[in-house]
């Protein structure tokens, strides 16, 4: 007989907010009240409320007035414990089975706190190289030895919350293997999922012959996008004549890129439908970021037929497959000429976006959080052969 789906508590990191973090969290806690497992979804939002959907309970919690940006869409609330006595009632009346804290912030820190108090196990998720960010955004003239300490010391601090989960949860093999070796924890993968139906290559609607070179995501030092600019040059010296660099986001690089890129198009912030368009009309997807954990924006792409560059740096890396449905590059350099390359021959796009879309097909965000019940099953102390079981049902 299988276990019943435990009760979760999930602090999310980031929800509303447009990334990958966001997404994850948005669809595990859809997944949850398709299936009618109880959650209660604890998260910052506009305002401080509580609302309950079929089996999910949404407590969301207005930041305060002193909070540290460390993006233009995501902050840290330095004050955010004094939502200690709500939170602390809600999970006494909730009374869940396991805590689910993702990275740490306000909201992750509160929740592996409470979680401790009240004697609850705690699953914590890895979704951001936040060490990786560490070094990179000292700025471009900080010294490679004070970079490297930065990173350092922040992978230290970060292993010593993650070594306050009983089962931890990565995107790839990579960071799984890093995270146990650090943390002395069991680490399981938690891929990611993508919309087939959402994102498809039917949604394109091109009336020119340009070459589209897209990036989606965040326009900020972390993701190397500067690099765009590099593509850019290594179009020109190719005879690529007909192209543009196309973007979607926003950050602190944008204003740099919209002065520097010539041939660019800027689509702003863009969600839904109107995402799923942006990433049709695109003829290959440019993805620089050396720190990406796993690269949700990558499989968007692949879904909708379109060819990805990526860096070996990363989780992109561990999507792509060489050769197959894009291409894996090493440096900068290779980086631009790979983009050329495709933006040169029409037939090895089709191909490479045909194979793209066939991978995309097998990321199931249902068969995703599956893994992520047995791992919470595994956290209660449920036999293996039971804990499979419970991933099932899930």
């Amino acid at each position: 007989m299988s276990a019943p789906p435990p009760r979760v508590a999930l602090f999310a990191d980031s929800f509303h907010e447009v990334n990958g973090v966001g997404l994850t969290c948005r669809m595990l806690e859809d997944y949850a009240r398709r299936w009618g497992h109880r959650m209660l979804s604890v998260h910052a939002g506009p305002r401080t409320e509580r609302v309950r959907a079929g089996s999910v309970e949404r407590y969301e919690l207005q930041p305060g007035r002193w909070c540290l940006g460390l993006e233009q869409d995501l902050k840290f609330d330095l004050m955010f414990a004094r939502h200690w006595r709500g939170l602390k009632t809600a999970l006494q009346e909730f009374q869940p089975d396991v805590v689910h804290v993702t990275g740490p912030n306000h909201a992750g820190l509160l929740g592996m706190l409470l979680a401790h108090h009240l004697n609850v196990p705690v699953v914590a998720s890895w979704h951001t190289n936040l060490h990786e960010y560490a070094a990179r955004r000292l700025g471009r003239n900080t010294p490679e030895v004070v970079a490297r300490h930065a990173k350092a010391a922040a992978l230290r601090l970060l292993t010593l919350y993650y070594r306050t989960g009983r089962v931890l949860l990565a995107p790839h093999n990579g960071l799984r293997e890093m995270l146990e070796d650090q943390t002395g924890r069991p680490c399981r993968l938690m891929r990611r999922g993508v919309d087939c139906h959402l994102f498809d290559s039917r949604r394109r609607a091109r009336e020119d012959d340009a070459v589209a070179v897209g990036y989606v995501g965040r326009l900020s030092p972390e993701k190397s996008v500067r690099r765009l600019k590099e593509v850019e040059r290594a179009l020109v010296a190719a005879g690529v004549r007909e192209f543009r660099i196309e973007i979607a986001g926003h950050g602190s690089e944008g204003a740099w890129l919209r002065e520097n890129v010539e041939r660019l198009r800027d689509h702003g912030v863009q969600r839904g439908e109107a995402l799923a368009r942006v990433y049709a009309n695109f003829d290959v997807f440019a993805f620089p970021s050396e720190t990406d954990t796993y690269g949700n924006v990558v499989q968007e792409a692949m879904a909708s037929g379109v060819p990805c560059v990526v860096t070996s740096e990363g989780g992109p890396a561990h999507i792509v497959t060489h050769g197959l449905d894009g291409i894996v590059a090493r440096g900068g350099d290779e980086f631009s000429e790979a983009v050329a390359l495709l933006a040169r021959d029409a037939e090895l796009r089709r191909k490479m976006g045909l194979a793209a879309r066939r991978t995309a097909e097998g990321a199931s965000w249902d068969a995703v959080f599956g893994g992520v019940y047995a791992a919470y099953a595994e956290a209660l102390g449920v036999p293996e052969s039971r804990c499979a079981a419970a991933g099932r049902a899930a």
